[in-house]
């Protein structure tokens, strides 16, 4: 039970925190500075965000609470303030919780900015949240590898998160721009369009930095000789639904930037008498909601796979 609320408290805190950063990041690449305060629909971004913040903040206590009761072997509600402070200030984890909290802070105030400095707002935002979710990795395998090792697995992995995020962040921020019933939908819609090609690049680059950090990753916790070995584990078989699901992410990104953007783009471009978006941008909506569930689902394993001993790890 105690490993369940564990692994759902990972889960949690990487998709929130992915969130945070990954929706600061749209408005820095897919909107002009003159752009970030003036347009309305990019409003939709910063609004979440003192929300986002206060539940990671929330989940954060929760998630110390929860490790500190699985490393002393007692429940959760035995967990009191000497056991909470002691693993805080005695542990790595607990270091990387502290620098967690002061980041998060951070982008609560960051989140206030908005209205007045959007593109420090967003920049800040980013920057914070990057911080927060990199301290992520001291809860699973990068945090127990040691040395100079140690520090590069978990620059690896903090890297491999982030460009995650970007991805994530990017998918949350064209759903809140394409979602129903809302007003001012042609601008939104218009808008989608315009920043679906700006982060064709942007998503580019975050699969290939994913893709080599993920090589690298696997490296370090598995190593090339041991996978055979690990094919056969827990371990091995969840990996590689990971990877199918990633490969599901990429054929959905794929669709919508060769054949489902361009449909938008058409729709919305054509004469008045014969716009008629309403298709595209539900045949849009669709893939990328299936696209947010496979990401999701990857993060579920990740936080899974970080509670599982890999074979020949070590």
């Amino acid at each position: 039970m105690a490993d369940l609320l564990l692994m759902g408290v990972r889960f949690a805190l990487f998709a929130n925190l992915m969130l945070i950063a990954g929706l600061a990041a749209f408005p820095l690449y897919a909107l002009r500075p003159a752009e970030r305060g003036q347009l309305e629909p990019a409003a939709l971004f910063f609004r979440p965000q003192p929300w986002l913040c206060a539940l990671a903040l929330l989940l954060s206590f929760g998630g110390m609470a929860v490790l500190t009761a699985a490393m002393q072997g007692v429940g959760v509600f035995a967990v009191d303030r000497g056991l909470f402070l002691a693993m805080v200030r005695e542990s790595d984890a607990g270091t990387a919780w502290l620098v967690r909290i002061a980041a998060l802070f951070v982008a609560v105030a960051a989140s206030f900015l908005s209205g007045r400095k959007p593109s420090l707002a967003a920049a800040i935002l980013f920057a914070a949240g990057s911080t927060a979710l990199a301290t992520l990795v001291w809860t699973g395998h990068a945090g127990a590898t040691e040395g100079v090792l140690g520090w590069l697995h978990r620059a690896n992995d903090a890297l491999h998160m982030i460009a995650a995020a970007i991805w994530l962040g990017a998918i949350a921020a064209f759903l809140l721009l394409l979602r129903p019933g809302r007003s001012r939908g042609e601008a939104c819609v218009a808008f989608a369009v315009h920043s679906l090609d700006q982060f064709a690049r942007v998503g580019t680059m975050c699969v290939l930095i994913i893709t080599a950090t993920g090589l690298v990753n696997g490296e370090f916790v598995i190593g090339a000789g041991n996978i055979a070995r690990s094919a056969g584990s827990a371990y091995g078989q969840l990996l590689a639904v990971k990877l199918l699901l990633f490969a599901a992410m990429l054929a959905f990104a794929a669709a919508n930037r060769w054949r489902l953007t361009p449909a938008l783009q058409t729709a919305v471009t054509a004469p008045d008498a014969t716009r008629d978006p309403a298709r595209a941008v539900a045949s849009m909506r669709a893939s990328l909601m299936l696209e947010m569930a496979a990401g999701l689902a990857i993060l579920a394993l990740v936080a899974w796979l970080g509670m599982l001993e890999p074979v020949g790890a070590g």
